[in-house]
């Protein structure tokens, strides 16, 4: 019998959200995104020091933030002789509220890669959805540079990225999730907050049938699940990223999987467009405050995880 796995890339590109090489072999996802946290934790480990020592031998000498990059392009370089589609690569989330820095980081990334033979096409750059973000990702865009756009929590950031041009975005499910149920504490019952009541697949599921509806081109990957209801909750999304830990899982289920978004057409109601300029972008960001915290919470703990990873580079 097919596996929900199996099942599921029927409907949805299976994407898998870690650094390490064994997990991409073994569950045979299409794609591969990264981050700081994934990197800094993959580096720790003793399969994967070498590639980091490797990295500091050969550029002995250079800016810890070019060493940085050099061992992101490293992994990424790795990744792509597993799977046969694209790696996500992030700009240091220190640069999240400067437009130009963040379009030099992404082209000395978009270099690098080029220089060892990656074509452009199989990388995508990830960037913060700030406004400053988004607006570095239209810029990057036009040059051919194609962007994901992560740590997107809300309708308001989907809209701006659509905007401009951006070729994927990210919506974070499970720390959507994580606010809400925060936020009720002992007020809230699991059951009733399940499946497609989950306020996480609620926002995504909103992003994907706004994107359907005015035939939008910008990808949408549902990100960070807490559990595999959330993933099967998503069935049909354009892509999924999904940690080995829920890949496995669902590997282990036998069972089909029933593509869960509707078309938009059959959408009790169609949606108004978004006004996408600044001063709406931001305001509107405002006056969410799930999306507003979870944007800058998740900016400070990539940001953390960046200088970790600069304390392990710069003694060596």
């Amino acid at each position: 019998m097919t596996s929900l796995l199996d099942s599921l890339r029927q409907y949805t590109t299976v994407v898998a959200d870690t650094g390490d090489f064994e997990a991409m072999r073994a569950l045979r996802p299409t794609d591969a995104t990264t981050n700081p946290s994934l990197i800094l934790k993959a580096v720790q480990l003793d399969a994967y020091k070498p590639l980091l020592q490797q990295t500091v031998r050969a550029h002995r000498g250079a800016p810890v933030p070019e060493l940085t990059d050099r061992l992101l392009v490293a992994f990424g370089q790795e990744i792509l002789r597993i799977v046969p589609g694209r790696v996500s690569t992030e700009v240091d989330a220190r640069l999240s509220f400067d437009t130009r820095a963040t379009i030099e980081r992404a082209r000395g990334l978009i270099a690098l890669y080029e220089a060892a033979g990656v074509p452009r096409e199989r990388v995508l750059i990830k960037i913060a959805s700030t406004w400053e973000g988004i607006q570095a990702a239209r810029v990057l865009q036009q040059e051919g540079v194609h962007c994901n756009l992560t740590l997107l929590f809300a309708l308001p950031q989907a809209v701006a990225c659509a905007q401009a041009g951006v070729q994927l975005i990210s919506p974070f499910v499970g720390r959507i999730y994580d606010w809400y149920k925060k936020a009720a504490g002992a007020q809230w019952v699991e059951a009733e907050h399940a499946g497609a009541q989950d306020p996480g697949v609620q926002s995504v599921a909103r992003i994907y049938r706004y994107y359907k509806q005015f035939g939008i081109k910008t990808e949408v990957m549902g990100a960070s699940f807490r559990n595999s209801g959330q993933i099967l909750a998503l069935a049909g999304c354009d892509l999924l990223t999904i940690s080995p830990e829920l890949l496995a899982e669902l590997a282990g289920m036998q069972g089909s999987v029933t593509p869960a978004l509707p078309p938009p057409q059959d959408a009790d109601q169609p949606m108004e467009r978004m006004p996408a300029d600044e001063v709406s972008f931001r305001m509107l960001m405002n006056e969410d405050a799930m999306a507003s915290e979870k944007l800058s919470e998740g900016i400070r703990a990539f940001v953390a995880d960046g200088r970790r990873l600069d304390a392990l580079l710069a003694p060596l």
